[in-house]
């Protein structure tokens, strides 16, 4: 990559991790860096001939303004023991099955599209990474406590695919992501379970 792109890259990835780590504390900021991470990865990936993580990114972009509106959105009829804003909660048992057979049905058939019909490196592993992360943001959107389980899972993935691109500097990011991921699913249950 070019010393501009490189530097693109760094910013990236440091509005990134501003992003997740205000994620685990549910700062409506999180949305803000978030937006200009993803924008910048557009570009990087496309360059990369990484289709699907560029895809993932465009719409990461959609992601992140609902997730702006849905955190903002103040509860018309909250109960006496919710606040006004959205909780977090577990899925339940039939979205979280439903969930995980649409990640790996997805995957297979993205990755089967991307092998196919394009140049794409690792199709399958970024294929995964691609609908896995579209899954984790929703729900993340939501605050649904499973985001974070998808996400470690995603950020493994990631560190070896960016890593063997020798995108050196956004596999170090997916390595943050994953301590933040592990810190953000601890930090959401323990204010789940209302332990302040």
């Amino acid at each position: 990559m070019s010393p501009v792109d490189q530097i693109l890259e760094w910013i990236a990835a440091i509005s990134g991790i501003l992003c997740v780590f205000l994620l685990t504390r549910e700062n409506i900021w999180a949305w803000i860096f978030g937006l200009l991470s993803v924008a910048i990865y557009v570009y990087i990936f496309w360059i990369n001939k990484l289709y699907s993580d560029t895809i993932l990114h465009v719409v990461y972009v959609l992601l992140n303004a609902y997730g702006l509106y849905v955190w903002t959105r103040r509860s018309k009829n909250p109960g006496p023991s919710q606040s006004e804003l959205l909780p977090i909660t577990w899925l339940p048992d039939i979205q979280r099955w439903g969930y995980l057979i649409l990640i790996v049905i997805g995957s297979l058939l993205w990755g089967y599209g991307m092998h196919r019909y394009t140049d794409a490196s690792y199709p399958y592993p970024d294929a995964f990474t691609t609908v896995a992360s579209l899954v984790a943001q929703y729900l993340i959107a939501r605050k649904r406590l499973e985001n974070w389980m998808i996400w470690i899972v995603v950020d493994i993935v990631a560190i070896v695919i960016y890593g063997l691109k020798g995108i050196w500097v956004t596999s170090g990011l997916y390595v943050v992501y994953l301590v933040l991921s592990v810190m953000g699913y601890r930090e959401w249950k323990r204010k789940m379970a209302g332990v302040q």
